[in-house]
């Protein structure tokens, strides 16, 4: 958690980053309205990878090394980084060019650009952008969270982010994904059922799901099935800038670049961390 004069130190990122979005999300925007927008290839874990992916890694690997040379880059499409080399890394970018490649090919719109700066295994601060929508949802954990809306010609409108308190008696909003399910997601859900009572499931793509809890539209968003930690670090500083939490089911925050995989635990994303209804969840243990 970055203190006040830390925080404060980190802004200095923000504008930069947002430049550096909106040329990316150009390029995104640019290959989804093309007709070849459904084309892509296969990686070798079937994931897909289209030319938006490819045209926003060069943009986003170039432009932050032109902020800053000495910072190391780990994108999804970058070279693989042996764990021997990036365990030594004591700050990093870690990036996702284009979140939600299946809800761009399935045209949904709900894809984003993750950025997240890297130091000691924590997110200490991370953008969400939405290219279709020109809006940036960026968190310096321990600071602030607030989201960037351009009007189109060069500047910014400027909202602050914040999570909402629980509140009993009213139906839990739970963030899910289209793509995912499962049997560890749906025992989650069913004893939600039995220990809350009446929620209602919200579908939404890829990281957006951070930036609803963080806005206020929600109030969970559990993750059983994989996904890597370019997926969630961006996401974590926005939730956690804006009073959220993403906990692992070991009731810590989640952790970066701690070994070699680079898959991300089963975690809960958490709007009021404060509510004794997930230390419950915790206790019980369903993943």
């Amino acid at each position: 958690m970055a203190d006040d004069e830390s925080g404060q130190a980190l802004q200095h990122w923000v504008l930069p980053l947002l430049s550096l979005c909106q040329e990316a999300g150009a390029a995104i925007s640019e290959h989804y309205y093309a007709p070849e927008a459904g084309d892509f290839v296969a990686k070798e874990d079937k994931s897909p990878l289209t030319q938006a992916d490819l045209a926003s890694h060069e943009i986003l690997c170039a432009g932050l090394a032109s902020l800053d040379s000495d910072i190391p880059v780990l994108s999804e499409e970058s070279v693989p980084v042996d764990f021997a080399q990036r365990r030594h890394w004591q700050r990093y970018w870690l990036v996702d060019p284009l979140d939600g490649t299946r809800e761009f090919l399935s045209r949904t719109g709900d894809f984003t650009i993750n950025i997240a700066l890297i130091e000691h295994h924590r997110p200490v601060l991370g953008v969400l952008y939405h290219p279709l929508e020109r809006a940036a949802y960026v968190g310096i954990p321990g600071l602030r969270s607030q989201c960037y809306r351009s009007d189109g010609a060069g500047d910014w409108a400027v909202s602050p982010l914040k999570t909402r308190a629980m509140r009993d008696g009213h139906p839990l909003s739970v963030m899910a994904s289209r793509q995912y399910s499962g049997v560890r997601l749906h025992r989650c859900l069913d004893w939600l059922g039995e220990h809350w009572g009446a929620m209602s499931m919200v579908e939404v793509g890829g990281a957006l799901k951070f930036s609803r809890l963080a806005q206020g539209q929600g109030d969970l968003y559990p993750r059983f099935s994989p996904c890597c930690e370019w997926d969630t670090a961006a996401g974590q500083a926005v939730l956690e800038g804006a009073g959220g939490c993403l906990l692992g089911l070991d009731g810590r925050p989640v952790r970066y670049n701690c070994q070699d995989s680079l898959y991300s635990p089963a975690f809960y994303g958490i709007a009021d961390g404060s509510h004794p209804l997930w230390q419950a969840l915790l206790d019980a243990k369903l993943g």
